[in-house]
């Protein structure tokens, strides 16, 4: 029998906006849901019943739906401002902050008649392979709460697989949507950076970090970006997204690369990635090509430590015992690197961006793996080696993943099919920047017609 809390958020707009039912029934069901899981998973740092009831309330008394998310349940990853609502970016030194203002993410899913329930759970400041930190966590994978859920966005995932709420807010910096995505066997969309504006970001011109969504269905993730694109006079790189979105005439071609031909990718993944690939040849063209990604683990390497340290490092020299181990990592990382190290990186991330774009004339998408490995135990902490062979950081098993954040192209992330007993896998499809409908489109085509798809935990 299928509950309220199995409806997707497309389903449930429909039916609050239909009369079927209210948005009252929809929260409640959705908090008896927190109520019931959350205590084994650790999905929420904080929840907002009667918040989430007063909204609900007040999208019941309105005389037409608000928004086309009106009356529908969210989480907000806690690294993201939600006014009036806790929001400590997973540390204790902001474990009593309250913001006077949302984000305007968050502002723009209120406007649209979304309804708040909670923040989800994320690492400290988001750096961290395991979604815990001294507040919270760690949050666990609902397919087996032994292993993680991934950083940084794992507690949306979670949410959202295990039917806490049908949308979530995430984050991505390095794939910190699409690897909890990939493990927790929901969809993901880490869009164009500045598609959704961050006018509060204070490196305007940074592309590394986007907002981003989790949800069960493809239309989910279309129709949370609809209500929250749009540019911002105090964002100039949400001013300069240029769309080359154009529909699809015919079968698409795909390239496909396991690894860009430089990311460390375990073998059990490469093999359900063949499986994969076989799957999409049943619907598309694929085409023999992949991007020259020749150094961009080192760019990525140097381009995000000298982000953190600028952003972080007054921390570290003021508050460092208070900071968890990975936060200190990631903020020593680039403490000693020149103006020319990094402009280095940057000359080297263009020519790579040069090279997707000229793969991109020949083909219409390019696949990869969303995660270079399976979900693993939630006591390990980080992942130091694939296949036995030793990584030079912490941060080098997400390269398959950053190589694409490197280079500001969007991507959806959906569930493979898999078989009874096997852990979830997703795949990564990539398009030029700003074709995301082009992305939905064929995302929701494979979710029709493969079955790529979303399916409910074992709880």
């Amino acid at each position: 029998m299928i509950s309220i809390c199995d409806l997707t958020a497309t389903s449930l707009a429909r039916a609050i906006a239909k009369g079927e039912v209210s948005s009252r029934d929809v929260v409640e069901a959705h908090l008896a849901r927190i109520a019931e899981r959350d205590s084994q998973l650790a999905a929420f740092v904080t929840v907002d019943a009667e918040g989430a009831r007063r909204a609900a309330q007040i999208c019941d008394a309105a005389p037409a739906p608000i928004g086309p998310l009106h009356g529908v349940p969210v989480g907000i990853k806690d690294l993201t401002d939600t006014a009036g609502l806790a929001t400590t970016y997973g540390s204790v030194l902001f474990r009593d902050h309250v913001p006077a203002e949302d984000d305007l993410v968050v502002a723009r899913l209120r406007r649209a008649g979304a309804i708040v329930l909670g923040k989800t759970n994320t690492p400290e400041f988001g750096f961290g392979a395991v979604c815990t930190n001294k507040l919270c966590g760690p949050t666990c994978n609902p397919f087996d709460p032994a292993l993680t859920s991934g950083g940084s966005s794992g507690g949306s995932a979670v949410a959202v697989a295990a039917g806490m709420v049908p949308l979530a807010h995430g984050t991505d910096f390095g794939g910190s949507v699409r690897m909890p995505a990939s493990f927790c066997d929901v969809a993901s969309i880490r869009p164009t950076p500045g598609r959704i504006p961050s006018p509060r970001r204070p490196l305007g011109w940074d592309m590394l970090a986007t907002h981003g969504f989790l949800a069960r269905s493809v239309d989910d993730l279309e129709l949370a970006m609809s209500v929250c694109a749009g540019g911002d006079a105090s964002d100039p790189l949400s001013l300069s997204v240029v769309s080359g979105d154009r529909p699809l005439i015919g079968r698409a071609r795909i390239a496909v690369t396991p690894d860009f031909g430089v990311a460390p990718v375990a073998r059990d993944v490469r093999a359900r990635f063949v499986m994969a690939c076989q799957a999409l040849a049943r619907v598309a063209d694929i085409v023999p090509s992949a991007p020259d990604c020749g150094g961009a683990i080192e760019t990525f390497r140097t381009l995000r430590a000298a982000h953190i340290a600028n952003s972080y490092g007054e921390l570290l020299r003021t508050r460092r015992a208070e900071l968890t181990p990975t936060v200190i990592w990631n903020i020593e990382a680039g403490a000693k690197l020149s103006a020319e190290d990094y402009l280095n990186a940057e000359r080297r991330r263009t020519a790579i961006y040069r090279s997707f774009r000229e793969l991109f004339a020949r083909a219409d998408f390019l696949v990869a793996p969303a995660a270079s490995v399976f979900s693993w135990p939630n006591e390990i902490s980080d992942v130091t080696a694939i296949d036995g062979v030793q990584l030079k950081t912490p941060i080098d098993y997400l390269a398959v993943t950053f190589i694409v954040s490197l280079v500001g192209f969007p991507v959806l992330t959906v569930p493979a099919r898999q078989e009874i007993g096997e852990l979830p896998f997703g795949i990564q499809i990539i398009a030029p920047p700003g074709c995301e409908s082009r992305l939905f489109a064929f995302g929701r085509m494979i979710e029709n017609e493969l079955g790529f798809s979303h399916r409910r935990p074992p709880l």
